[in-house]
């Protein structure tokens, strides 16, 4: 909003200093700052307000240390961050982006059916909330809206590398530079990023290649499919690791910060043509709503951190969860997710391990069987006695090293 707001003022008034906003770099910083601002005033507020409520987490005795003393602590606090989220967003981004609108519905979506959990767990004093299969039916409607909108929808497109001369005679002929690189044509396009391979482009259309000639015509079989998967693995993934005071926060906040690096050298076309990555038009736009999801979570570990005097519940764990997947298929790096998002992978692989052995076992030897101590992964090193503030700390920087090593395999090849 403020960004139609001082475009007009400076074309009708030349009002001073409202060009700034034309730049990326300055709305995404005050995305941050806002959301910050957001979260960090209001936040306390309604903390006292679940506090006089008294909307309080109800803890089950697993057996861990310090876990009872987390009883009654204020839930449903998401709504802090999906609120830090949208209102930045809504007045720092360009609204008529396809890729900000897909951005803020997943957010209140996700959001939405997440609250819905816990006020079912809260008001209602039904510890089961909302029924599994419910939330994944409504993980697949967003995946269906996602992967439609993106094969079908015309502004959604991407440049490729031009191919006709060589790199020296096109920037010889041309004094655009790195510009020239790229084909003039914006098409509409199944690639994606794969890691490690030297031309890094995946085209899911490749996998129908069997049906012969017009295979490309089908690729939205493959296409729809896949991304639903993502969406449902990575939301699921980010609620399985919000086990702990500030694991999920902090390690999402580290997580942002590098998909707001891929999705701004994608939509630069400078950066894009150094690293030689495809070039996705408007993209660039996503930077300010990833700087906002940044402020918001690390806003959010202020009062998260251990100990903490909120959880975010699945109001936020899965909101934040599916931004992050919306987000990676919307810059087609969500081939990149296994790395980057490695403690979200590692939390669902050990429930699924976990799960699958204790089952396997029991039906073989008549009595189950655990490969952990517990499950999700965090339990288990609390089980084998780490301090809780030790062992978050610790995935924190494991995912910052995962982001590290994310950043770098667009070199690495």
């Amino acid at each position: 909003m403020l960004y139609y707001l001082f475009t007009y003022l400076d074309k009708a008034f030349d009002f001073p200093g409202a060009q700034v906003f034309q730049y990326i770099s300055f709305r995404a910083a005050a995305a941050v700052l806002t959301s910050l601002i957001i979260t960090l005033i209001f936040g306390q507020r309604w903390i006292n307000y679940l506090n006089r409520k008294q909307v309080g987490e109800t803890v089950r005795d697993l057996g861990l240390e310090g876990q009872l003393e987390k009883q009654g602590t204020p839930t449903m606090g998401g709504l802090i961050i999906i609120a830090a989220i949208v209102i930045p967003a809504l007045l720092f981004t360009k609204l008529d982006n396809t890729y900000i609108i897909l951005m803020i519905f997943t957010t209140l979506w996700l959001g939405g059916i997440g609250f819905l959990d816990d006020y079912i767990k809260v008001f209602k004093k039904n510890k089961k909330g909302l029924p599994g299969k419910l939330k994944i039916v409504g993980q697949v409607i967003l995946g269906l809206i996602v992967s439609i909108t993106m094969y079908f929808d015309n502004s959604v497109v991407m440049r490729e590398k031009a191919r006709s001369e060589s790199v020296e005679v096109i920037q010889e002929m041309s004094p655009a530079g790195p510009a020239s690189r790229f084909s003039n044509a914006e098409i509409g396009s199944t690639k994606t990023t794969i890691p490690f391979i030297k031309n890094n482009e995946f085209d899911y259309a490749f996998l129908l290649r069997w049906m012969g000639e017009g295979y490309q015509n089908w690729a939205f079989l493959v296409f729809i499919p896949i991304v639903i998967i993502i969406i449902t693995s990575i939301s699921n993934g980010a609620n399985l690791t919000d086990g702990m005071d500030g694991l999920a926060t902090g390690t999402s906040a580290i997580i942002g910060a590098t998909l707001g690096v891929l999705a701004w050298v994608s939509g630069n076309i400078i950066f894009a043509d150094y690293l030689n990555i495809m070039y996705l038009p408007n993209t660039g736009e996503l930077t300010i709503f990833i700087s906002a999801f940044v402020g918001a979570t690390v806003g959010f570990l202020w009062y998260n951190s251990y100990p903490a005097q909120v959880f975010m519940g699945d109001t936020g764990s899965l909101a934040i969860g599916g931004i992050i997947a919306v987000f990676a298929i919307l810059i087609r790096k969500e081939l990149l997710m296994p790395i980057l998002c490695g403690i979200f992978l590692a939390e669902s692989l050990s429930v699924i391990m976990q799960v699958s052995y204790f089952k396997y076992t029991r039906k073989k030897y008549g009595s189950g069987r655990r490969i952990f101590k517990m499950s999700p992964l965090h339990h288990h090193f609390q089980k084998l006695g780490y301090p809780e503030p030790k062992i978050v700390l610790r995935f924190q920087i494991v995912g910052i090293f995962l982001a590290i090593l994310t950043i770098i395999t667009l070199k690495l090849r």
